[in-house]
């Protein structure tokens, strides 16, 4: 026979497409050749193959070989594809019986050992969801793999162990390797073991409240304050008060991780909501996705079901916060790029952390500030209005007094708010449940003027603040939002003319301070 067949899977973002590798073997003089729009580090594969069966005792044909990937018109990129045509290469010339519709997903070493890639938890859930279950991994990507339900995973250390059980002559083959002599991946957390506690944080009473708040129905936050006020500490003790993911977000969570963690590592799924924290520092690309060639995730992905905390806000690019706008309202970040097009799910918490003033000490009575007003307002303008129209609770965050600094014992840790806020989530999914929703974070508008419609009487204040233009449309939707929370956390059916207050305050608290 002089053509194999075998399967892989090409990934563009989260997306995974199903790709037919072709081998077929020919009677002119010796060449390697891939087709299919190949990347360079495909394009390198022909040597690793080469090298990767001749030490496992199986050498390719001297002949001509040339491999197809289809479809031909989807580009190719990753060591992964060298799996997948090392096999459709043996079966091409009769060294292994058939392998059916196994998809093959592997990097090769020059040795004949079988190398994890990334990416190989989105790969394996496109190729089931194809109704390709039968999948061959390397060994330490078979944990991870296994995390898709409905997949039959094998792990193999090396080509020699695979081509065995795939009928080549045990005669020929190099079955003297180590098994030893490679390690296992090594596991880890993609979540710290020890999670700040609320309980660190000292008085801050109204700064914890919108924090629970805001876990409770996943709204994002600015906190504005003087530098030392516990802004940062707040920010990293919200991911303790979300509950833990279930079992479809977790897999999206984890998928995504793949994506991005060193291929040497062995991925666990991930329960807990991430929290990506990146410096200000931070181009586009690293934030938002992209690079070169096929655009990849960035931290606005990473933290998605999590929280994204930009601290020290202002200090970001104006275009970086500003692209931002879109996956806030969506859930999705979309990424163009001449390589092509790669959606990835974005649906994070945003906290954003500001000082009142390039000096940071325009809070209270300002007496030591030396930044003049101009000043104050270019750099806090640096937060356009459209962005901060999307953040549900601006909160000015002031110094911690003496009474409270140092006083322990009376503070609430985060298991006891957390406990609230997953009440107060259950109360949401209840409610939100049958109009296919999670969180009060996402209902729109037109749920919220209709099966949730409240008495003209309780959003009086509401409607007042709409016709003086102090809130937008959006503004005065994302206050409703609030107040459902209010509600949900104090255990009431429906909203009050307290809740509509509150959230006012807690949406206007630092824009009225500033």
């Amino acid at each position: 026979m002089a053509l194999g067949r075998t399967y892989s899977v090409a990934l563009v973002g989260l997306n995974g497409y199903i790709v037919e590798v072709e081998a077929d073997i020919g009677q002119t003089l010796p060449a390697f050749i891939i087709l299919g729009l190949p990347d360079a580090s495909l394009n390198e594969a022909k040597e690793r193959i080469r090298s990767a069966a001749q030490n496992s005792g199986i050498p390719l044909s001297r002949r001509k070989i040339t491999a197809n990937l289809i479809p031909a018109s989807l580009p190719k990129s990753g060591s992964g594809f060298d799996l997948a045509i090392t096999v459709a290469a043996l079966r091409a010339a009769g060294d292994i019986r058939t392998t059916g519709r196994t998809v093959f997903i592997a990097e090769l070493g020059l040795d004949g050992r079988l190398r994890p890639v990334r990416g190989v938890l989105p790969a394996v859930m496109a190729a089931v969801q194809a109704g390709y279950a039968d999948v061959v991994v390397a060994q330490a990507n078979a944990a991870e793999a296994a995390l898709v339900p409905g997949a039959r995973v094998k792990g193999y250390r090396t080509l020699a162990r695979l081509a065995f059980d795939c009928g080549a002559d045990p005669q020929e083959l190099a079955m003297d390797f180590d098994p030893n002599d490679e390690p296992p991946g090594e596991e880890v957390s993609l979540v710290p073991g020890s999670i700040p506690d609320m309980c660190d944080v000292s008085g801050q009473g109204d700064a914890r409240r919108a924090l629970e708040v805001a876990a409770a129905g996943a709204h994002h936050v600015l906190l504005t304050g003087p530098p030392g006020a516990g802004k940062t500490m707040l920010a990293e003790r919200l991911p303790g008060l979300l509950p833990d993911l279930g079992d479809t977000e977790a897999m999206e969570v984890t998928a995504i991780h793949s994506l991005c963690q060193l291929p040497s590592s062995a991925l666990q799924l991930v329960r807990r909501p991430p929290f990506e924290n990146p410096h200000h520092t931070a181009t586009s690309a690293a934030i938002i996705g992209g690079g070169s060639g096929l655009p990849r995730p960035g931290a606005a992905s990473r933290a998605h079901r999590g929280v994204l905390f930009l601290d020290e806000a202002p200090e970001y690019e104006r275009r970086v916060l500003d692209a931002l706008r879109q996956p806030l309202e969506s859930g999705e970040l979309v990424i163009h790029r001449s390589a092509g097009t790669a959606a990835y799910p974005a649906r994070f918490q945003l906290v954003l952390a500001a000082n009142p003033c390039p000096c940071g000490k325009a809070s209270g009575k300002g007496i030591d500030c030396t930044c003049t007003p101009t000043m104050r307002r270019r750099y806090l303008g640096r937060l356009s209005g459209p962005l901060l129209d999307r953040v549900d609770i601006q909160l000015e965050v002031e110094r911690v007094s003496l009474a409270n600094f140092g006083q322990s014992g009376g503070e609430e840790d985060s298991a006891t708010v957390a406990r609230r806020v997953r009440a107060a989530r259950v109360r949401q999914l209840q409610r939100l449940g049958p109009l296919g929703m999670e969180t009060n974070s996402q209902v729109p508008g037109r749920v919220l003027r209709g099966e949730l419609r409240l008495a003209s009487g309780t959003t009086g204040i509401l409607d007042r603040s709409l016709e003086r233009g102090v809130l937008t449309a959006r503004g005065y939707d994302r206050v409703l939002r609030l107040a459902w929370t209010l509600a949900d956390l104090g255990c009431r059916e429906r909203p009050d003319t307290n809740d509509i207050g509150q959230a006012l305050s807690l949406r206007q608290a630092a824009s009225a301070a500033a």
